[in-house]
Order: structure tokens, then C-alpha cells, then sequence
């Protein structure tokens, strides 16, 4: 049924080594686990329906891309869209969580529109190469301010805006402890090293009595403080085209990015650059987004930490399935996560900055006209705290720049039209 179902041998993998390559997988993205609750947590939401809501969101969305484009690729609620989600959306905006599940509901119904109707290509194609770069570093950055300040490295400074924390409180310490052993692990090739990370300080937090011990095992919450709680007609609203807008954008570019890079690691992409059922991998992520929109978390993405899999061996979805079940496997923890302190999650956050900080790499400095508008683009994130304000900025920045500088033939019809309408939605819809 297996070799029917994935076609192991015309993979030339194995059920022990797709199994090998599921669980390294795992390993590598299970802080999601403890991280998304604590994020989506600080909106009001139930953190232990979110727990669940993380769980089967990921399964859910694991399962979809293994048995629908047979892909080694997980999926899992998104890094920098959980945090844009809480810290922009709700906190900053003053919506209400409801309204920003709709938001999330309603970009993942156009992703699938988009998928379905196969205009992902144009739209790719009409953002240039350093813009996108920017937007990944942009977020990366915005993370890392998030998790500095949840360690409490950083803190509010009448006087300078942001300051240092105190650095001989336990919080700071242990955070600062956590960074430096993920790095550690992850330059040793430990699988599971953000995950390792996280556990030690929370369980060096419990010895020295900084954190209550909550347990590790029971039966999984409710999931019905979260489930269909979403206000679709409420992210309707003008002011929440932006939001919607951002959610779709990062959500479209980090999953063909992550799809590009897995599959030719795994040796799926074509000599051409063509990549074999890539319309039904996004099917995929878009339906599992949509449903973890109606389980209760933010946008569900594929997660490059699949490429771990992939160096393990992991061929096909067989991979992705192994990481469903492990997924529905960790409903039964959540009294761990319950227990994992903010500033033990922010060294994950702060690695996970890191990682996609490094896109910055790809960005021509020597073109006054790219650079600019790169560096507006991820500034603006960390420094206004959205990720949809850094969009517009820079799209905004590049039309501009190109235009003055007469450089016409770098600005496309799509570039135009979504500069103008940021420029019209700051003008009169500015929230």
C-alpha cells in the first residue's frame, strides 16, 4: 500500500528511511510547539486550544502535502506570521484575535484561488528578487526585536526609545544561555537543537525555582475556546486589506521558496528549474491554512526546517505523513508546553532571526536603487512592528526610487499598482 500510495521505489528510498527522515524532521521544527501558544497566547487566546489547534494544524497540513504532491515537506503555523498576527493585528491595531483568524481565513481562501488559477507565476515573477529578499530579512529582524524584548535583553527607554534589560535577573540569562546552545547544537548538526534549547532552560528555569513545573503528560485540551471562532466579515473591513494582504504575500513567497529549496534538495526539481506537481503542493498549504484558520492558529506554511528530513534520506510524502502523526502524537504533552517560559521560547525566536536574516546576502549593494529600498523594506518591520508596513515601504521606496532615477524598465504594471495602493491606504485608511 505504501509503495503504491509514494512510490518509494521509483524514489529509491525506504519505509525505514522516510520513517528516519519524518522524525528528523520533527525534531527540527517541534518548538513550534511551544512557541505559537506563547505568541498567540499574549492576544487573549486560550493558549491550550491553541496548543491543540498547533498540533492538528500541523498534522493536518503534514498530511495534506504528503498524500496530495507525495512532497518530504512539512507544514506547520508560521514563525514572523504568528508574531505580525499578535504583535501588529491585534496588539498594535487593536483588533480582536476573531477578526485577525478571519484575515488569516480570508488570504489562505485567495492563495488557493491563486493556486487553482495558476496566477502564483506572474505574481513571483512581477516582485523583484531583492525585494523578496528583504521581506524574509525584514521579518527576521522583526523577530529578533520580539524575542529580545521577551527575554527582556531589551526594554522600554523613555529617553532612548529601547534600552538594555537587567542582565542579572534569571530571564536574561538563561535567554542568552538557550541562543548560545542552539547555535552550538545546530553547528554540531544536532537534530532537534531549537528543541534542546528550549527544554534545558525550562528545566533549568524549574530547578532554580524561577518556573513552576506544570507536568508532562494529559489528556489534550479543548480545543473550543479557538474552533470557528473566526470573524470573517469583521477582517472584510478596508482597514484590514493591508493585513490580508501581507498574510497572502509572505505566505505565497516563503512557501515557493521553501518548495524550491526542499524539493531540489531532494532531487525533485527538474534539470530545467521545472518542479513536478508544485500547483499541488500549494493546493496543499493553502487548504491547510485555511483549516488552521477554523482550528484556531495563524497562517499554517511549509517550513524550510524539512530540508533536515531531506538530508536524512526523505524522498517522498511518506516523510510528511510520519510528521502528521508525530504531530497528533504531541496532543498529549501540552502540560509541557503550559510550562515553557516566554524568555526560554526567545532564544528560538532569535535563532530563527538569524536563519533568515542571512537573505540579506542576495541583495546587489552595489546598486544604490536595490539597496535602498531593501533596507527600507526590512527596517520598517522591526521598527514599526508589521510586516505589512515593511511591504509597502518598500514597494513604495522602489517605484520612487526607479522612477527618479530613470530607471523605468524595472518597474512592472504589478510593482506600480500595489505602490499606489499602499500610497492611497496610508493616505486615507491608515490604521
Amino acid at each position: 500500500m505504501l509503495e503504491k500510495l509514494f512510490q518509494l521505489q521509483a524514489h529509491q528510498t525506504t519505509v525505514r528511511t522516510e520513517m528516519l527522515a519524518g522524525l528528523t524532521t520533527f525534531l527540527t521544527m517541534a518548538y513550534i510547539l511551544f512557541v505559537n501558544p506563547a505568541i498567540l497566547g499574549e492576544t487573549g487566546m486560550d493558549k491550550g486550544a491553541v496548543f491543540v489547534a498547533t498540533c492538528l494544524a500541523a498534522a493536518i497540513g503534514s498530511a495534506l502535502m504528503g498524500l496530495i504532491a507525495n512532497y518530504p515537506i512539512a507544514l506547520a503555523p508560521g514563525m514572523g506570521l504568528n508574531a505580525f498576527f499578535t504583535y501588529t493585528v491585534v496588539l498594535h491595531m487593536g483588533h480582536t484575535w476573531q477578526v485577525a483568524l478571519g484575515a488569516v481565513f480570508i488570504s489562505a481562501t485567495i492563495f488557493f484561488l491563486l493556486s487553482i488559477f495558476r496566477i502564483r507565476e506572474w505574481i513571483i515573477n512581477s516582485i523583484p528578487l531583492a525585494l523578496r529578499s528583504a521581506i524574509s530579512a525584514g521579518i527576521g529582524l522583526f523577530l529578533a526585536i520580539i524575542a529580545l524584548k521577551e527575554a527582556g535583553l531589551v526594554v522600554a527607554n523613555p529617553a532612548t526609545l529601547v534600552g538594555l534589560g537587567d542582565l542579572t535577573a534569571p530571564g536574561p540569562l538563561l535567554a542568552i544561555l538557550g541562543f548560545v546552545l542552539i547555535v552550538a547544537l545546530e553547528a554540531r548538526r544536532v537534530a532537534g537543537a531549537v528543541m534542546i534549547g528550549i527544554l534545558t532552560v525550562t528545566a533549568l528555569a524549574i530547578a532554580i525555582g524561577v518556573t513552576p513545573f506544570g507536568g508532562i503528560l494529559s489528556m489534550p485540551p479543548s480545543l473550543a475556546p479557538t474552533f470557528l471562532q473566526l470573524d470573517i466579515m469583521g477582517a472584510l473591513d478596508v482597514g484590514m486589506l493591508s493585513v490580508i494582504f501581507a498574510f497572502l504575500f509572505v505566505d505565497l513567497f516563503d512557501n515557493t521558496g521553501t518548495l524550491i529549496g526542499v524539493a531540489k534538495r531532494a532531487g525533485l526539481m527538474r534539470a530545467d528549474g521545472y518542479l513536478p506537481k508544485m500547483g499541488r503542493a500549494l493546493i496543499a498549504d493553502s487548504t491547510a491554512a485555511m483549516g488552521g484558520s477554523l482550528l484556531g492558529t495563524s497562517t499554517t506554511t511549509s517550513y524550510i526546517e524539512s530540508a533536515a528530513g531531506v538530508a536524512a534520506g526523505g524522498r517522498t510524502g511518506l516523510t510528511a505523513c510520519v510528521v502528521a502523526l508525530l504531530f497528533l502524537l504531541s496532543l498529549f504533552f501540552a502540560p509541557l508546553a503550559g510550562t515553557v517560559p516566554a524568555f526560554a521560547t526567545a532564544p528560538a525566536l532569535l535563532f530563527v532571526a538569524v536563519l533568515m536574516t542571512a537573505s540579506l546576502a542576495e541583495i546587489d549593494w552595489s546598486d544604490i536603487t536595490v539597496a535602498a529600498p531593501a533596507v527600507v523594506t526590512a527596517l520598517a518591520m522591526p521598527l514599526t512592528f508589521s510586516i505589512a508596513n515593511g511591504i509597502a515601504f518598500g514597494f513604495i521606496t522602489w517605484v520612487l526610487v526607479k522612477a527618479l532615477a530613470g530607471r523605468w524598465k524595472d518597474i512592472n504594471p504589478a510593482l506600480a499598482l500595489l505602490a499606489t495602493l499602499f500610497v492611497l491606504k496610508f493616505a486615507f485608511f491608515n490604521a
